[in-house]
């Protein structure tokens, strides 16, 4: 035990140590050791999030490098893509729904405690990221909805109500209209007028009984016809902070032209994100109606924690849904504990970034299907 004892101070070194209290000793000494490596790795703190949202991961950035927890970067992060209303898919003043009203999606997850706070079809409240934190942090739920979101969100001190369409929500959205309101989300139905209300076929027996078949079978479509990066993304942004904990969010406005009161996985954990401080995190983008059936993020996770590698979990996770939905959309990104990340994608090309100690800035990485 020579070696124990250069370690140990003068006094305790001198004393005659029996074998119990030498085991005890070492492992002490070990254990501070390999804490202090952990501490000092230069593998945190770490940003990652969907698509190229670079200032989005640079305001993450900014907050985590200063010492401010997970949590924080996470909702400053998905905040700044908010402001900028990222490819016009985040935040206020995008993706109009069948009226033309934008509402907001976004959820925050803390992988240390496993606490959710998040918000479903928000309206008039245009920081959505920050909402979520409020669940989490003041109230012992999960997820609220709708104008009882926002009623909550004013109630704890969030600008609004707020409109949150803009002129280009607007445009776009009497061009949908002009369009005779195509492409939608509707199926197996036959509009009365050109936009609209709906009826089920099986409905046409008695009212609606000169309706043609032909009318019906243009409502029939693929998914794939009206989902694409600029009318269904979102952020979804994983952070490792200095001490190595971790935390996920979300926001997003939704599909472009959704049916009033649709909800998609944006708000789901275990589906547009997941975060577990001992395995890693997952964040996920794309046709979340179809996503969110699979909880993709919590497998990937899962996938990770049973010692698969992030490339391999996040390939896995999307075949599963591709499987079952071969039209369908989507990607998801993966890291785990010691910093390495992966995507994986099917029916489009997918980009997300990163910024770790080693990069300048952020760094984009392109997954193909």
């Amino acid at each position: 035990m020579k070696d124990l004892h250069s370690l140990l101070p003068h006094s305790m070194a001198a004393t005659n140590l029996n074998s119990a209290s030498i085991f005890l000793l070492t492992f002490a000494l070990l254990f501070m050791v390999m804490g202090h490596e952990a501490s000092n790795s230069g593998q945190y703190p770490v940003v990652v999030s969907t698509w190229p949202f670079l200032e989005a991961v640079r305001a993450a950035w900014r907050v985590v490098d200063n010492g401010f927890s997970a949590v924080d970067a996470v909702v400053e992060g998905c905040s700044a893509c908010e402001e900028l209303r990222c490819d016009g898919t985040v935040g206020p003043g995008g993706s109009p729904d069948e009226n033309g009203e934008t509402t907001i999606d976004a959820l925050v997850m803390d992988g240390v405690t496993m606490e959710v706070g998040a918000v479903a079809a928000m309206r008039y409240i245009k920081d959505g990221i920050k909402a979520a934190r409020l669940v989490m942090q003041y109230t012992e739920h999960t997820l609220l909805v709708g104008e009882q979101a926002a009623a909550f969100a004013i109630s704890m001190g969030l600008p609004g109500p707020t409109n949150l369409s803009s002129s280009e929500s607007m445009d776009k959205w009497t061009k949908w209209k002009v369009n005779h309101c195509q492409p939608n989300f509707w199926k197996d139905v036959v509009p009365v007028d050109r936009c609209g209300p709906y009826h089920a076929k099986d409905f046409l027996g008695s009212s609606h009984g000169t309706c043609s078949k032909t009318t019906l079978m243009e409502n029939i479509k693929s998914r794939s016809s009206h989902v694409g990066r600029h009318n269904h993304d979102t952020i979804s942004m994983a952070v490792f902070d200095k001490m190595g904990n971790i935390a996920v969010g979300t926001s997003t406005n939704g599909a472009t032209f959704k049916i009033p009161g649709r909800v998609g996985d944006g708000p789901i954990a275990g589906s547009s994100a997941y975060a577990d401080d001992e395995v890693g995190a997952c964040g996920a983008t794309g046709d979340g109606d179809i996503m969110m059936r699979f909880l993709p993020c919590y497998q990937v996770v899962e996938s990770m924690r049973l010692g698969m590698e992030p490339n391999l979990a996040a390939k896995d996770a999307i075949s599963r849904i591709a499987r079952k939905f071969p039209d369908f959309v989507g990607a998801v990104f993966a890291i785990n504990k010691k910093g390495v990340h992966a995507g994986a994608c099917h029916g489009w090309t997918f980009q997300y970034s990163v910024r770790s100690p080693e990069m300048d800035d952020v760094k984009v990485y392109t997954v193909v299907p």
